[in-house]
């Protein structure tokens, strides 16, 4: 009954993330209709297909910000740049790169290593000296950085299941949710992080925590359902691809 109940559960956010992906592919592509038909002093950030959206423009930077201040989150974040780095360029494998992250997306993270619902000894303690208002500056600051971007590689195998995914395993393409170029299905939707140039070790641990259930914050639990369909091996492969982008 145990093992039916948890194919059901399954099933059923499976669909969820179907579904998400469904509207934030419907969003896309009236974004894209806005872009070819409204005039560029009234229209917002063209995404182009195949290409997402201008990563670093004046408008997509405010998007992604947040309402809080950069220039004030600058010296708030003092402490947060030792490890991450003063551009959010962390120079530490296992340490995530947070330059041009969402900034919704960053306090998601900070208050789930609050509550204790995300687990990491530095994180809980350095996110318990944190309240909102300083929160907002800070990942203001973080987001408003010139976006990640790592070093291009070839990896068919991490292309492949990012850009499609595997149906017949009921793996839904990374792309879906994380963008064609890993930077993010639109410029002011911070449910799904920017993962194109992120740190190659850092993404292949948190697929990992995803797949043993150590992780288990993304919307729905989707990224645990998919990292568990994925091998040791995939999993590298996707850390690699990702990385280069």
């Amino acid at each position: 009954m145990l093992h039916i109940k948890s194919k059901i559960v399954a099933g059923l956010s499976l669909v969820v993330l179907i579904t998400t992906s469904a509207t934030a592919i419907a969003s896309t592509a009236k974004e894209e209709k806005k872009g070819q038909t409204a005039s560029a002093a009234s229209s917002g950030p063209e995404i182009v297909k195949g290409q997402g959206f201008p990563d670093n423009t004046p408008e997509v930077i405010k998007s992604r910000s947040g309402s809080g201040n950069p220039v004030a989150g600058k010296d708030k974040s003092a402490l947060c740049q030792g490890c991450h780095g003063e551009e959010g360029i962390s120079f530490e494998p296992a340490i995530p790169k947070l330059a041009g992250q969402y900034a919704g997306y960053i306090a998601k993270q900070v208050r789930d290593f609050q509550t204790g619902f995300r687990s990491n000894a530095i994180m809980n303690g350095m996110a318990a000296t944190v309240d909102d208002a300083d929160l907002a500056d800070i990942t203001a600051y973080f987001a408003s950085r010139n976006k990640m971007k790592g070093e291009v590689t070839t990896n068919p195998t991490g292309k492949n299941l990012f850009q499609n995914g595997d149906m017949s395993r009921m793996m839904v393409a990374c792309v879906n949710c994380h963008g064609v170029n890993g930077k993010g299905k639109t410029p002011d939707n911070s449910m799904f992080p920017v993962l194109g140039g992120q740190q190659k070790e850092y993404l292949r641990i948190q697929l990992v925590n995803f797949r043993q259930g150590e992780r288990s914050n993304s919307p729905g639990g989707v990224m645990n359902i998919i990292a568990q369909k994925l091998s040791d091996a995939e999993m590298e492969a996707l850390a690699e691809y990702i990385s280069g982008l």
